[in-house]
């Protein structure tokens, strides 16, 4: 995408949003919902900057940033350590695959309980969950990347006796890169979705909290300038991985 092109889609974009926050504002004026359960614009900004100069909400978004980065990290370093051990080789795919598919479809509120059971309601047991979520993009991504990496490579690994290892970082994973960055960005939005929703469910201070502590006591400015928080940062952390997808596969853009 040229620059201009870019400038054309940013401007479509922000006619959009603005597009947005006036039927927003025109549904609260004509009161076609009540003000209890939808709050104008002015009053949902509001108290996202009383929450921001209280402290408070800043406290809560990096609690929750805190707790996707941690539970992303560590779904990144599972789901690539055991893509690769299974895309590497189709006997293990043939073996492990099927644990694979039986496991790949439950969601993640399906090992809450369990999860509860074992950790109690506590951060380590959001964090279960967190990387429970995110690993199944990435680890799903770094197997198909692994087994689609051209046979004549491997071919050539195997004349010049290279290592598995070497096989791996220097053959299969640059091969891989763009499958599992497309998984890794993926299972950061995971990430973020399910920092929430433990955090609703364990009472842990952040963004989640926030929103449901608000909506318990009616609070309707606090809940959406909490979901306005949300929204904005999901969209930084595309922005953000999406400029680093691209400076690391700069590369293939010159072939």
């Amino acid at each position: 995408m040229t620059r201009s092109e870019r400038i054309i889609w940013l401007a479509v974009s922000v006619c959009v949003g603005a597009l947005l926050v006036l039927l927003w504002q025109w549904i609260t004026a004509q009161r076609l919902v009540s003000p209890v359960f939808l709050p104008g614009p002015a009053s949902a900004w509001n108290a996202l900057l009383r929450g921001v100069e209280s402290g408070v909400l800043i406290d809560n978004t990096l609690g929750t940033v805190r707790r996707m980065l941690y539970g992303w990290l560590l779904a990144s370093l599972l789901g690539i350590a055991i893509g690769a051990f299974i895309g590497i080789s189709p006997r293990i795919r043939e073996y492990l695959g099927p644990g694979v598919e039986f496991l790949r479809p439950l969601p993640a509120s399906a090992v809450v309980p369990l999860a509860i059971a074992l950790l109690g309601l506590s951060e380590t047991m959001v964090l279960a969950v967190i990387a429970f979520g995110a690993i199944w993009p990435m680890l799903l991504a770094t197997i198909h990347g692994f087994s689609a990496v051209e046979p004549r490579l491997y071919e050539v690994s195997r004349m010049f006796r290279m290592s598995r290892g070497e096989v791996i970082f220097k053959i299969a994973l640059p091969s891989s890169m763009p499958d599992i960055l497309a998984g890794m960005r993926l299972g950061l939005t995971v990430a973020l979705i399910l920092s929430v929703v433990g955090e609703m469910l364990a009472s842990q201070e952040g963004l989640g909290s926030w929103i449901l502590l608000a909506a318990r006591a009616f609070r309707a400015p606090d809940l959406y300038a909490g979901i306005i928080v949300l929204g904005g940062l999901g969209y930084l952390t595309s922005v953000i991985f999406a400029t680093i997808e691209r400076r690391l596969l700069r590369w293939q853009q010159r072939h």
